[in-house]
Protein backbone atom coordinates (compact mmCIF):
# COMPACT_ATOMS: atom_id res chain seq x y z
CA UNK A 1 0.00 0.00 0.00
CA UNK A 2 1.58 3.14 -1.22
CA UNK A 3 2.16 6.03 1.74
CA UNK A 4 -0.61 8.68 1.48
CA UNK A 5 2.25 11.19 2.85
CA UNK A 6 4.47 9.92 -0.17
CA UNK A 7 1.47 10.88 -1.95
CA UNK A 8 0.98 14.49 -0.95
CA UNK A 9 4.88 15.21 -1.02
CA UNK A 10 5.23 13.93 -4.28
CA UNK A 11 2.03 15.80 -5.57
CA UNK A 12 3.35 19.28 -4.06
CA UNK A 13 7.48 18.60 -4.90
CA UNK A 14 7.59 16.70 -7.53
CA UNK A 15 10.75 15.38 -9.14
CA UNK A 16 11.89 17.69 -11.77
CA UNK A 17 9.64 18.37 -14.79
CA UNK A 18 10.63 19.60 -17.96
CA UNK A 19 10.74 23.44 -18.66
CA UNK A 20 7.46 23.56 -20.36
CA UNK A 21 5.51 21.64 -18.23
CA UNK A 22 2.11 22.93 -17.62
CA UNK A 23 0.96 23.24 -13.82
CA UNK A 24 -0.69 20.58 -12.02
CA UNK A 25 -2.02 22.06 -8.71
CA UNK A 26 -3.28 25.47 -8.12
CA UNK A 27 -3.07 27.90 -5.23
CA UNK A 28 -4.77 30.79 -4.58
CA UNK A 29 -2.56 33.37 -2.09
CA UNK A 30 -2.24 35.76 -0.11
CA UNK A 31 0.99 36.97 1.85
CA UNK A 32 1.57 39.62 4.19
CA UNK A 33 4.89 41.18 5.45
CA UNK A 34 5.25 42.02 8.58
CA UNK A 35 7.94 44.17 9.90
CA UNK A 36 8.61 45.19 13.77
CA UNK A 37 9.32 48.50 15.11
CA UNK A 38 12.95 48.36 14.90
CA UNK A 39 13.00 48.15 11.19
CA UNK A 40 13.57 44.47 10.33
CA UNK A 41 11.70 42.18 8.44
CA UNK A 42 9.95 39.71 11.27
CA UNK A 43 7.98 36.92 9.58
CA UNK A 44 5.56 36.88 6.31
CA UNK A 45 2.27 35.46 6.49
CA UNK A 46 0.73 32.66 4.16
CA UNK A 47 -2.51 31.97 3.33
CA UNK A 48 -2.95 29.08 0.35
CA UNK A 49 -6.45 27.99 -0.99
CA UNK A 50 -5.66 24.48 -3.10
CA UNK A 51 -8.30 23.88 -6.04
CA UNK A 52 -10.84 21.17 -5.95
CA UNK A 53 -9.46 18.43 -7.61
CA UNK A 54 -6.09 18.57 -5.61
CA UNK A 55 -8.18 19.25 -2.73
CA UNK A 56 -10.42 15.65 -3.04
CA UNK A 57 -7.26 14.00 -3.80
CA UNK A 58 -5.83 14.97 -0.53
CA UNK A 59 -9.39 13.91 1.20
CA UNK A 60 -9.06 10.63 -0.25
CA UNK A 61 -5.27 10.12 0.94
CA UNK A 62 -5.91 11.53 4.39
CA UNK A 63 -9.66 10.87 5.50
CA UNK A 64 -8.86 7.52 7.51
CA UNK A 65 -11.71 7.13 9.22
CA UNK A 66 -13.37 7.39 5.34
CA UNK A 67 -16.13 10.01 6.31
CA UNK A 68 -15.86 12.53 3.50
CA UNK A 69 -14.63 14.70 6.08
CA UNK A 70 -10.97 15.87 7.42
CA UNK A 71 -11.26 15.94 11.22
CA UNK A 72 -8.39 17.63 13.49
CA UNK A 73 -5.83 14.73 13.94
CA UNK A 74 -6.47 14.27 10.00
CA UNK A 75 -5.56 18.14 9.30
CA UNK A 76 -2.74 18.46 11.67
CA UNK A 77 -1.42 15.43 10.00
CA UNK A 78 -1.01 17.28 6.87
CA UNK A 79 -0.09 20.20 7.85
CA UNK A 80 3.16 18.11 9.50
CA UNK A 81 3.34 16.31 5.90
CA UNK A 82 3.46 19.58 4.05
CA UNK A 83 5.85 21.17 6.84
CA UNK A 84 8.32 18.42 6.30
CA UNK A 85 7.84 17.79 2.49
CA UNK A 86 7.76 21.67 1.35
CA UNK A 87 11.26 22.50 3.76
CA UNK A 88 13.46 21.81 0.55
CA UNK A 89 11.85 24.14 -1.44
CA UNK A 90 11.69 27.00 1.61
CA UNK A 91 8.01 26.76 1.72
CA UNK A 92 7.80 28.24 -1.96
CA UNK A 93 8.25 31.66 0.28
CA UNK A 94 11.11 34.04 -1.21
CA UNK A 95 13.00 37.01 0.17
CA UNK A 96 15.97 38.54 -1.60
CA UNK A 97 17.62 42.15 -0.74
CA UNK A 98 19.41 43.73 -3.22
CA UNK A 99 19.02 40.66 -5.52
CA UNK A 100 20.31 38.37 -2.86
CA UNK A 101 18.11 35.61 -1.74
CA UNK A 102 17.39 34.97 2.14
CA UNK A 103 16.86 31.93 3.83
CA UNK A 104 13.80 30.94 5.33
CA UNK A 105 13.21 29.40 8.63
CA UNK A 106 11.30 26.15 9.23
CA UNK A 107 7.71 27.14 10.57
CA UNK A 108 6.33 26.09 14.09
CA UNK A 109 3.70 24.45 12.47
CA UNK A 110 1.23 24.53 9.23
CA UNK A 111 -2.23 24.96 10.34
CA UNK A 112 -4.77 22.99 7.64
CA UNK A 113 -8.19 23.26 7.10
CA UNK A 114 -11.10 21.99 5.07
CA UNK A 115 -14.16 23.50 3.93
CA UNK A 116 -15.96 24.35 0.80
CA UNK A 117 -14.22 21.96 -0.26
CA UNK A 118 -11.00 23.18 -0.60
CA UNK A 119 -7.71 23.12 1.26
CA UNK A 120 -7.12 26.28 3.09
CA UNK A 121 -3.63 26.19 4.30
CA UNK A 122 -2.00 29.07 7.25
CA UNK A 123 1.24 29.35 8.36
CA UNK A 124 4.18 32.02 9.05
CA UNK A 125 7.63 32.02 8.42
CA UNK A 126 10.92 34.50 9.41
CA UNK A 127 13.88 34.85 7.72
CA UNK A 128 16.89 32.91 9.07
CA UNK A 129 19.17 36.19 9.98
CA UNK A 130 17.96 39.34 10.69
CA UNK A 131 16.79 41.62 7.38
CA UNK A 132 16.73 45.31 7.91
CA UNK A 133 13.97 47.12 5.74
CA UNK A 134 16.98 48.45 3.63
CA UNK A 135 17.78 48.52 0.36
CA UNK A 136 15.39 46.66 -2.73
CA UNK A 137 13.37 43.94 -0.91
CA UNK A 138 11.79 41.27 -2.81
CA UNK A 139 8.72 39.30 -1.48
CA UNK A 140 7.14 36.08 -3.36
CA UNK A 141 5.50 32.56 -3.64
CA UNK A 142 6.35 30.60 -6.48
CA UNK A 143 7.04 26.90 -7.12
CA UNK A 144 10.14 26.53 -8.67
CA UNK A 145 9.26 23.41 -10.37
CA UNK A 146 6.14 25.35 -11.90
CA UNK A 147 3.77 22.18 -11.04
CA UNK A 148 2.35 24.37 -8.54
CA UNK A 149 0.66 27.59 -10.24
CA UNK A 150 0.74 29.85 -7.90
CA UNK A 151 -1.81 33.19 -8.32
CA UNK A 152 -2.44 36.75 -6.13
CA UNK A 153 -6.04 37.37 -6.81
CA UNK A 154 -5.41 41.10 -6.80
CA UNK A 155 -2.83 42.85 -5.54
CA UNK A 156 -4.16 43.24 -2.11
CA UNK A 157 -3.18 40.18 -1.75
CA UNK A 158 0.46 41.01 -1.41
CA UNK A 159 0.49 43.03 1.00
CA UNK A 160 3.06 45.08 3.98
CA UNK A 161 2.24 45.37 7.54
CA UNK A 162 3.96 47.66 9.81
CA UNK A 163 4.97 51.48 10.59
CA UNK A 164 8.34 50.57 9.27
CA UNK A 165 7.08 50.25 5.51
CA UNK A 166 5.90 54.04 5.87
CA UNK A 167 9.48 54.81 4.98
CA UNK A 168 9.33 52.56 1.98
CA UNK A 169 8.12 52.49 -1.43
CA UNK A 170 6.61 49.32 -2.21
CA UNK A 171 4.48 47.68 -5.50
CA UNK A 172 3.09 44.02 -6.79
CA UNK A 173 5.09 43.12 -9.83
CA UNK A 174 2.93 40.93 -12.38
CA UNK A 175 5.46 40.34 -14.95
CA UNK A 176 4.84 40.02 -18.57
CA UNK A 177 6.06 35.78 -19.60
CA UNK A 178 6.67 37.95 -23.31
CA UNK A 179 8.74 41.19 -21.90
CA UNK A 180 10.62 38.66 -19.48
CA UNK A 181 11.24 36.31 -22.45
CA UNK A 182 12.41 38.85 -24.64
CA UNK A 183 14.47 40.90 -22.15
CA UNK A 184 16.35 37.87 -21.06
CA UNK A 185 16.49 35.53 -23.75
CA UNK A 186 20.18 34.46 -23.71
CA UNK A 187 19.96 33.89 -19.99
CA UNK A 188 17.17 32.02 -20.33
CA UNK A 189 18.73 29.58 -22.85
CA UNK A 190 21.03 29.02 -21.03
CA UNK A 191 19.69 28.46 -18.32
CA UNK A 192 17.29 25.51 -19.89
CA UNK A 193 20.66 23.88 -20.96
CA UNK A 194 22.26 23.91 -17.51
CA UNK A 195 19.40 23.34 -15.44
CA UNK A 196 16.15 21.58 -17.73
CA UNK A 197 14.05 22.30 -14.62
CA UNK A 198 13.85 25.92 -14.69
CA UNK A 199 14.35 26.12 -11.00
CA UNK A 200 16.39 29.01 -11.22
CA UNK A 201 14.85 31.61 -13.56
CA UNK A 202 11.12 30.60 -12.62
CA UNK A 203 11.49 33.21 -10.07
CA UNK A 204 11.85 36.13 -12.94
CA UNK A 205 7.98 35.12 -14.13
CA UNK A 206 6.51 35.08 -10.79
CA UNK A 207 3.95 37.75 -9.02
CA UNK A 208 5.92 39.53 -6.70
CA UNK A 209 6.15 42.50 -3.45
CA UNK A 210 8.73 44.86 -4.69
CA UNK A 211 9.95 47.22 -1.32
CA UNK A 212 12.33 49.78 -2.10
CA UNK A 213 13.94 52.09 1.22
Amino acid sequence: MIDRKWLVAAALTLAPLPALAHPHIFVDARLEVLADDSGHVSELRNVWRFDEMFSSSVLLDFDKNTDLKLDEAELAELGEVMRNSLSEFHYFTTISVDGKPVEIGKPDAIHVTYQDQQVLVFFAVKPAAPVPLKGKLTFGVYDPSLYTAVDFPSDGDLKPEGKAFAACAHKVVRPDPDEVIAENKNTLTDAFFNDPTGTNMTKLFATRLEVTC
